[in-house]
């Protein structure tokens, strides 16, 4: 099987940094705890998935102030950690890529139910295709897997954040020869209506945890 380098491209869980839609539904303190866990949560699978020695982490914004900053610094311990470079996230994508050497799977913050095995299965996707793309329910796209991490500055020119990111992403890949495979569908935490299909989805982690503290608050205040 193909060896990988997990690259993890995150924010700072720092209010009004991190997941600024669903903290207009929640309030940027709850936001940013269910950010903060949600890291947590994916550097735990990537470490798991490879071993630290083998995990990158590309960061906006400072750890040191945000929330949890104690248990983060903990957890990437043995990582390398490069701040985030460029202006959009197409751009901050593809620098991110290319200080990787080698097969590389990126991944970001929006998929706390991701486990190790199915990080494993992106990179194995690599066995016989050039790129693996993971698509999102939203009609984005969680995980991005390259043999070659130069080909990565294809998503300097891809519109972010759309429900048409994984068929952009895909036709960019493929205009430049790239075999493209598909990966397994994750539905990632971008509103509130998210939280807890995903908390379902990931029994016992630190954003099931998160999740529930919501439901406890929101039938506190219908009551």
């Amino acid at each position: 099987m193909t060896t990988a380098t997990l690259l993890l491209v995150a924010k700072a869980p720092v209010p009004g940094l991190v997941k600024t839609r669903l903290a207009a539904e929640v309030g940027e303190t709850t936001a940013t705890a269910v950010a903060a866990a949600a890291l947590l949560d994916t550097i735990d699978a990537c470490a798991l998935a490879v071993g630290t020695d083998r995990c990158r982490l590309s960061l906006s914004g400072d750890v040191s102030v945000g929330f949890r900053a104690d248990e983060i610094e903990a957890a990437v311990a043995g990582w390398t950690v490069t701040p985030q470079r460029g202006s959009g996230l197409g751009e901050r994508l593809a620098n991110a890529h290319a200080d990787v050497a080698g097969p590389v799977v990126q991944i970001g913050m929006d998929t706390p139910q991701v486990t190790p095995a199915s990080l494993l299965a992106v990179a194995a996707g690599l066995d016989a295709a050039d790129a693996v793309l993971a698509p999102a329910e939203d009609g984005g796209w969680w995980a991005l897997a390259l043999r070659d991490p130069s080909a990565a500055t294809v998503l300097r020119d891809v519109p972010m954040s759309t429900p048409q990111t994984y068929a952009a992403t895909r036709s960019a890949l493929e205009a430049r020869g790239l075999r493209v495979a598909a990966g397994e569908r994750l539905r990632d935490v971008d509103h509130l209506a998210d939280v807890a299909p995903v908390a379902a989805a990931a029994p016992g982690t630190r954003f099931a945890a998160a999740a529930a503290e919501i439901a406890a608050e929101i039938a506190r205040v219908t009551r």
